[in-house]
């Protein structure tokens, strides 16, 4: 479920701050009354994660004081005026300064409520957008989200944290939907150019003559060359393959131009060939052999084993808490099906059939192995098995997702997990060391 967004009414008048408050929280809002604002301003901080309501005219501090004080600590913080009669000067210049909108008394009370939805809905946007700036400055966070125990992924981590501390330029490879862009994020953040711009473009994005000016300039809107934005840190090149030849030519000169170590470093991660022609057919050979000399091949999701079922439960849990209802409990052919799964979308696949799996158990109606069918375009069940796997190993699978499941419902309980699955405490500390499951996880 989305977090509630709190509202902050400030107002010296009682009635009004009572009466204010009253009507937004019959309309569902998170209400908080202050007096003053200096009594506001001992809790609302530059993270508040809700909106501010407050009247211009106040004895001490008054609203415009107030307002600037906010400002000077969030500008992105929304605050609604609320003005008298014959304030409408003074709130043009509460505008000026940053206000979000303003309120003329006598004010319509479904007018307030509609500015105050808008405004939380704009204050949501802007702490996300702050929340994944920061996650994707932190190397150890980004590292995280690289979820799974296979062996594949056990390499990419060690190939990321590697390449991470060079200076020499990374291309990134692999299918669409495996991650490419968010190892592309981790590579700079773990690296010594962590605190330097991170600066991303598609090449597909744009006609030639538009991705020339915006990496290259002169810049129809006045901003930098990208080229130049990133100098110091990382220029990631999403679609390289879509680069033409004529911006290939100068891509390399600004390489050759940089010396080594350069100055900026180049990700270049490709989206797309054709399954008959590689990176390099696409690629002039000379930019070819200068970006590929360090190369980060991203594994498919059909490669990752165990970790299917992982990813999985993680993103139906994240789903079942956005949609507050129940995930839906894998069972042990479900389990066997997504293990068999060709996975063309590879994780972006697997993360909207986890989604639409949420909503179905919420209906009541559905199966997983259904979506599956319907994913890969087919009513035959045997069109979903790739390659045939020791029953081991689906056996040890399952067994791991069902420990990890139990565990995670029961917030590391190991008395409760034991009653559930009927195991001895013995077995259970052994079978959770050989999946690498540990209760603090869970706590």
């Amino acid at each position: 479920m989305a977090r509630a967004m709190k509202v902050a009414i400030v107002d010296d008048e009682a009635d009004m701050r009572a009466s204010i408050s009253q009507w937004l929280a019959l309309s569902g809002f998170d209400t908080e009354t202050y007096a003053s604002a200096e009594d506001a301003l001992k809790v609302i901080g530059p993270e508040w994660p809700g909106v501010v309501v407050s009247d211009i005219r106040m004895p001490g501090m008054d609203g415009m004081a107030f307002l600037k004080r906010l400002m000077g600590m969030d500008s992105g913080l929304p605050v609604i005026m609320i003005t008298g009669h014959g304030d409408v000067p003074m709130a043009v210049e509460a505008m000026r300064v940053g206000a979000w909108d303003f309120l003329e008394k006598p004010f319509n009370p479904d007018r307030m409520t509609e500015l105050a939805k808008r405004a939380t809905q704009a204050r949501r946007m802007t702490l996300d957008n702050r929340a994944l700036r920061k996650e994707l400055a932190d190397g150890s966070v980004l590292m995280k989200k690289l979820i799974g125990a296979s062996p594949t992924m056990e390499r990419l981590r060690e190939d990321i944290l590697d390449l991470g501390q060079a200076d020499s330029h990374v291309l990134i490879d692999g299918e669409t939907g495996t991650g490419k862009t968010l190892v592309a994020h981790a590579l700079h953040a773990v690296g010594p150019r962590a605190s330097k711009k991170f600066v991303t473009i598609s090449c597909a994005a744009w006609g030639e003559d538009q991705l020339a000016a915006k990496l290259f300039g002169p810049s129809d809107d006045g901003n930098l060359p990208l080229v130049e934005e990133a100098r110091g840190g990382t220029l990631c090149l999403e679609d390289i393959e879509s680069l033409s030849h004529p911006l290939q030519s100068r891509l390399l000169t600004f390489i050759n131009e940089q010396g080594l170590p350069p100055e900026t470093r180049i990700i270049a991660i490709c989206n797309e060939h054709a399954p008959d022609k590689t990176l390099q057919d696409a690629l002039r050979s000379d930019l070819f052999y200068r970006l590929g000399a360090m190369t980060i091949i991203c594994p498919p999701l059909r490669s990752r084993g165990e970790d299917i079922l992982t990813l999985f439960n993680r993103a139906a849990e994240a789903f079942s808490e956005e949609y507050g209802c129940a995930a839906p409990q894998v069972t042990a052919q479900e389990a066997a099906q997504l293990l068999q799964a060709p996975w063309p979308g590879n994780v972006r696949q697997l993360v909207n059939i986890a989604e639409r799996a949420v909503l179905q158990n919420r209906r009541g109606t559905g199966s997983i192995a259904s979506l599956l069918m319907a994913d890969n375009e087919s009513t035959d069940p045997t069109a979903l098995t790739t390659e045939g796997k020791p029953l081991k190993e689906y056996v040890e699978a399952f067994e791991r997702m069902l420990i990890d499941n139990t565990m995670r419902r029961h917030k590391g309980s190991i008395t409760s997990v034991m009653d559930e699955l009927c195991l001895p405490r013995r077995t259970l500390n052994e079978k959770m060391a050989k999946y690498g499951l540990q209760r603090q996880d869970y706590v």
